[in-house]
């Protein structure tokens, strides 16, 4: 019998995205603030649905029209993505 090949390496996202902040705390305010965005109702906001984003159970478009988008904005969606983006 052949014995399975030893795991050698073991990925794991702890609190963001690998390698990055991904969206953090710090990110989330400097958005706020480039978007004249209320910080602390934007983290409110995010702290209601985020979890169900990363588990894959809402799109990134869901996301923003609960965190940011649920009234008109001055700016698009993509003005708004595209500063995500560049941030990580």
């Amino acid at each position: 019998m052949k014995a399975a090949p030893s795991i050698t390496t073991l990925f794991l996202d702890v609190g963001g995205v690998l390698l990055t902040n991904g969206w953090d705390r710090s990110i989330r305010k400097r958005a706020a603030e480039n978007f004249g965005l209320d910080p602390a109702e934007m983290e409110d906001r995010h702290n209601l649905v985020f979890y169900r984003f990363e588990e894959g159970r809402l799109s990134l478009d869901e996301y923003l029209n609960w965190a940011v988008f649920y009234k008109e904005r001055p700016f698009s969606r993509e003005a708004f993505k595209e500063f995500m983006f560049a941030q990580s």
